[in-house]
């Protein structure tokens, strides 16, 4: 298979199909030829959630909780989703690094009607590519009001692969999220310094502890899922052999001491567990764990406090993951830059219309996303994106809807890395490639929920 059709397929698995799949409503779906076979129940609503003694949050999450269930689907196996929102706001949820008709994806300015408020909505369609996905709000604050991706919305989607990424004995979920923002709202200085990360919905030594044994193998399929906040983790005394890349196999799985994850970005990763003790899997960062950004891992018949110590490196480089070998050349070449205005009176026009609120504008070639017209592509055509960011800030680049192919990291090439969610290094450059093979409207944004907010987005239109 040409790497053109690796794109457009996946890395191997079915597409989700087109709009005979697709079906919302409020009740009885009209779902195509044939009934969904595999069906899940999802309720959006208020919730408390103690992610330490005395650190409760109150938020809006999944049935009762943050993160949501696990959702384990079958690639290219008709599904159902009965979402029901029993909030006052109209909610969306986004299937994130699934390819889904833009009607079913998740994004309001692709067309994606909302689940409404005190509402319900159905969701049919054929889950893949397979791999490590998740599921998340894609809402905005408005007014001071912080939901999207500062709220509890979030839950780990595991598409079932047709071979597994490596040999090893069990998998291990972990999701993070950033509670900063929430907790400013409501202690204001009264949360300094209180555990303000979670993993799993608990922070550091509050949780449940990975239990594992003397020589197992475990899959760690990690999801960051912080609004803002990237993930810097390392594992004392083990290392992390990195198999997959936002759910896709990677062309060469390297060891590493360390792992980073912006903002919508998943690691797989086999661990050999092969030193006895109590250990902390944490942020290298001493605030973000000191604040919650770890979880316990502990070996059975091992006893006493967990250790932490610093990796000796902390470099992260997608190249180590790819490789050498030229890649076709596209049809098309896009250049995005990236800088930030001064701010102004504008609307992201999304669900319930809402303002984005505060802080200067981002643009992408010199507009922000309420200027700017959705670019048009052609069906078929394989696409160079040129980022280059002109702010001097990291941004994590999430394109919905498709794969993309890494081709290029600050002017050196690669290939072979498929991703959704690639971060570009501030004042950097990369180059992906992708396959314009979904139909309508597609959207591409900054991962950061604030910076989205602000204009940090653009659609293109696949005619």
């Amino acid at each position: 298979m040409d790497r053109r059709n690796f794109l457009m397929f996946g890395g191997g698995a079915a597409l989700a199909g087109g709009a005979g799949w697709l079906a919302l409503s409020r009740n009885t779906p009209r779902s195509g030829n044939r009934a969904p076979v595999d069906r899940f129940d999802l309720r959006i609503a208020p919730m408390r959630l103690e992610i330490a003694p005395n650190r409760m949050i109150e938020t809006i999450g999944y049935d009762g909780g943050s993160p949501g269930q696990v959702l384990r689907m079958r690639s290219g196996v008709p599904t159902a989703v009965d979402v029901r929102n029993d909030t006052d706001r109209p909610e969306l949820v986004h299937w994130h690094g699934q390819h889904l008709p833009a009607a079913v994806d998740g994004a309001h300015e692709q067309g994606t009607p909302p689940v409404p408020a005190r509402g319900q909505r159905r969701y049919i369609f054929l889950p893949g590519p397979s791999g490590t996905r998740w599921y998340h709000s894609h809402g905005m604050s408005e007014g001071g009001r912080l939901g999207g991706l500062y709220t509890g919305q979030q839950g780990i989607v595991l598409v079932q692969p047709r071979g597994d990424p490596g040999a090893y004995d069990r998998e291990v979920l972990l999701i993070t999220h950033d509670w900063d923002k929430l907790l400013e709202k409501t202690d204001g200085e009264n949360g300094a310094g209180k555990p303000a990360f979670s993993i799993n919905g608990r922070s550091l030594g509050h949780g449940e502890p990975v239990r594992v044994r003397p020589g197992e193998r475990i899959l760690f399929r990690i999801v960051n899922g912080n609004a803002e906040d990237e993930v810097r983790l390392s594992l004392p005394g083990h290392r992390f052999h990195i198999v997959a890349l936002d759910g896709n196999p990677v062309p060469r799985p390297q060891p590493v001491d360390f792992l980073r994850l912006g903002s919508g970005e998943r690691i797989d990763a086999i661990v050999e567990m092969t030193s006895p003790g109590i250990w902390v899997l944490g942020d290298v960062r001493d605030d973000r764990r000191n604040r919650g950004m770890g979880v316990v891992v502990e070996y059975s018949g091992q006893s006493g406090a967990p250790n932490w110590r610093s990796p000796a490196t902390k470099r992260w480089n997608y190249l180590a993951f790819g490789e050498a070998g030229a890649v076709p050349t596209p049809d098309a070449t896009i250049e995005l830059i990236f800088d930030k205005g001064p701010a102004e009176s504008r609307s992201r026009g999304n669900e319930g219309g809402q303002a984005a609120s505060g802080g200067d504008a981002w643009r992408i070639n010199g507009q922000p996303f309420w200027k700017q017209q959705p670019k048009k592509l052609n069906l078929g055509w394989r696409y160079r994106l040129v980022f280059r960011d002109r702010s001097g800030k990291l941004h994590p680049l999430h394109l919905h809807r498709h794969s993309f192919e890494l081709v290029a990291i600050d002017g050196q090439q690669t290939s072979g890395i498929i991703k959704d969610t690639v971060c570009i290094e501030p004042n950097g450059s990369v180059e992906v490639d992708f396959v314009a093979d979904q139909k309508g409207l597609s959207l591409f944004h900054c991962h950061m929920q604030n910076h989205m907010d602000n204009g940090f987005m653009s659609l293109f239109d696949t005619i």
